[in-house]
């Protein structure tokens, strides 16, 4: 099925796409490495992960399961050891503000533009991040993005993180969008992918600026692979 189907209704009217649900790091935020260099930093701080266990390789599973709630991530990785698993997302979320403080992140190529330029088209924007909301609202901070959006979710706003749509249908809810095909989601692993096609959007994009490269977003549901997120908003803007 095509975009044009995924979008079109029983009227044969193509509904305007009204949510822009775009991932940070990797899809709007440059981190050159921060997030993996914020996990080895709390795994060697919590330590007690077992490489022979069912995640296999720590270091590859961080990479295989970017984009997603990192608690979860973490627990997985401490076979359902929660206390552990609270002490780890501490730790890499700690890393991380560091690297915010000392300035190792920044707006990726034209993602301020790219947003701006779909508010002014009437189009919502909605960030939505694995990170907790003190780390999420720092990064905020840190580029002056207050103001430039209409939303922005963890999952602990929306329930559960990616690859569910949780986030998703809560900027739905919450910016009171009529219909989830109106809806063009943004990120740079197959989590985000999942969850905006299991969401319901129409259109669901994989940019080629972060985590995952071209064959793991390939493998993931979508309608639309791009090199970047400034691509996406000439898509929804035709």
């Amino acid at each position: 099925m095509g975009l044009g189907d995924e979008m079109t209704g029983t009227s044969g009217v193509i509904s305007p796409v009204r949510l822009a649900a775009l991932d940070m790091a990797g899809t709007t935020v440059s981190d050159d490495g921060v997030v993996e260099r914020a996990f080895r930093r709390a795994l060697d701080e919590v330590g007690g992960v077992d490489s022979a266990g069912a995640v296999g390789d720590p270091d590859e599973f961080v990479m295989r399961t970017m984009g997603q709630s990192k608690i979860d991530v973490f627990t997985e990785l401490f076979s359902g050891d929660r206390a552990k698993a609270e002490r780890a997302n501490l730790a890499f979320e700690a890393a991380y503000d560091d690297a915010v403080g000392r300035g190792e992140i920044g707006a990726l190529p034209g993602a301020t533009d790219a947003m701006a330029e779909l508010r002014a088209a009437g189009v919502r924007v909605c960030l939505t991040t694995g990170f907790a909301p003190p780390t999420r609202d720092r990064i905020l901070a840190a580029l002056g993005w207050g103001s430039a959006v209409d939303l922005v979710l963890s999952p602990s706003d929306a329930g559960r993180g990616r690859p569910w749509p949780d986030m998703i249908l809560t900027a739905v809810l919450r910016l009171q969008i009529d219909d989830v095909r109106a809806v063009a989601v943004a990120g740079d692993t197959a989590s985000d992918l999942l969850a905006g096609w299991r969401a319901g959007a129409g259109i669901v994009a994989g940019v080629l600026t972060g985590a995952h490269d071209r064959a793991q977003l390939e493998a993931a549901p979508h309608t639309h692979i791009l090199p970047g997120v400034s691509d996406l908003a000439r898509v929804i803007l035709g």
